[in-house]
């Protein structure tokens, strides 16, 4: 099985592995015993500290481990909105690309009678900084949140550009970095950036543990209470073993991002996205050619639903992702290629397909010949429509 869909998880890396499995067996103590082998095990925990931090150029202290990104994006929103005490700021500022994990905590918290600005994007799904400037500059905004670089195109958005000038205008500023942490080189040095969400299973940890990066001297106002963990701002009994992995993930990924940027990868999507363009009609690539992550490959192909490709990729041996979602058992155009003012039809065609350090190029090309196969079939039983039952692929 050819697997293709790095953004929606990783493979842990062996030498991850290799590094946490010693935390789930001999070295199984609770990090706050007073004992040795607890204290051994605290160090394990500062030291994995320390190597998240160096991948995104923060201190140690401005670390705190999470249960995933969902968490640490639900956490920096609700610091922010806890600890402001300017009760006539009810307003967030966002983007139209947006996570799900920022989109439905801004849609609850307008239903508690915030309002929500959701900047727009150009064509190739950037940001567009001139309203971002005026949505952040209207006085009554208690924080600005966007994202790093999107799940679903790989598009790098103007972050650093956008912290600047939220902190202008006095915004606090949250920056959803999930898909962008371990793959592209990125610094909190110097930058307006308040707080930074991190995933682990993006960059070859394991599911369930992420971080979230909180500027020091800049409040925060915990999500979860209890036995003051993590310096009393996420309480809980610490995930050991996962946050050595991640640790241990993120000390491989900032070596590797400094030996080549990963430039590997991106030959491999660039050397797919050619063959697909001048073998097979009708492809379209989305999202800008410049500033995205290397290993995303976000592709429309004409007259072929995605449903029906995955259905079809999957039973020759490829896993990849459709560039739009399916819900209640109808596909419907993803918000991101909306926003992009890409069309209904072009959007129900789209796939992501997500390299990792694992993919080879015989990988590759073999998942160049998987999707040729597929869309000839696909469009000899749609027609030119595009639109056929899907019974016609199982």
């Amino acid at each position: 099985m050819i697997y293709l869909d790095s953004n929606a998880t990783t493979q842990v890396h062996p030498e991850v592995l290799e590094e946490m499995l010693p935390f789930l067996t001999e070295h199984c103590h609770n990090p706050s015993s007073g004992y040795r082998a607890g204290k051994l095990v605290k160090k394990a925990v500062v030291k994995a500290r320390e190597q998240v931090a160096a991948l995104i150029g923060a201190a140690p202290e401005e670390i705190v481990f999470t249960s995933g990104g969902t968490e640490a994006n639900t956490s920096a929103i609700h610091s922010v909105l806890e600890s402001s005490s300017d009760s006539a700021k009810r307003r967030i500022v966002t983007s139209q690309i947006e996570h799900s994990s920022v989109l439905r905590v801004c849609e609850a918290l307008e239903k508690r009678g915030y309002r929500i600005e959701r900047v727009g994007v150009d064509a190739e799904g950037r940001l567009d900084l001139a309203a971002w400037e005026a949505a952040v500059s209207c006085g009554d905004v208690a924080l600005a949140t966007l994202m790093w670089a999107n799940n679903e195109t790989g598009v790098i958005q103007p972050v650093e550009e956008a912290a600047a000038l939220a902190h202008a205008a006095a915004v606090p500023f949250h920056t959803d970095a999930i898909q962008a942490v371990g793959k592209t080189p990125l610094s909190v040095t110097g930058s307006a950036i308040d707080f930074l969400s991190i995933s682990g299973h993006k960059f070859h940890a394991p599911k369930g543990v992420g971080a979230l990066y909180i500027r020091n001297n800049v409040a925060f106002n915990p999500l979860l209470l209890g036995g003051g963990q993590e310096g009393g701002r996420r309480s809980g009994t610490e995930n050991v073993a996962s946050i050595v992995a991640l640790g241990k993930a993120a000390e491989m990924m900032q070596s590797m991002l400094g030996r080549d940027g990963h430039d590997q990868i991106a030959a491999l999507r660039d050397h797919f996205e050619q063959r697909l363009s001048s073998e097979v009609e009708g492809v379209s690539l989305n999202g800008s050619r410049e500033y995205r992550v290397k290993n995303t490959s976000h592709l429309s192909f004409a007259n072929c639903e995605a449903a029906g490709l995955l259905i079809l990729l999957d039973q020759y041996g490829m896993q990849c992702s459709a560039g739009s979602a399916c819900m209640t058992g109808k596909q419907q155009a993803s918000h991101v290629q909306t926003a992009m003012g890409i069309g209904s039809k072009q959007a129900k065609s789209s796939l992501r397909v997500s390299f990792s350090l694992f993919t080879t190029k015989e990988e590759t090309d073999q998942a160049v010949e998987y999707v040729k196969k597929a869309v000839r079939k696909l469009r000899s039983v749609q027609g030119s429509s595009g639109v056929g039952p899907v019974t016609v692929y199982t």
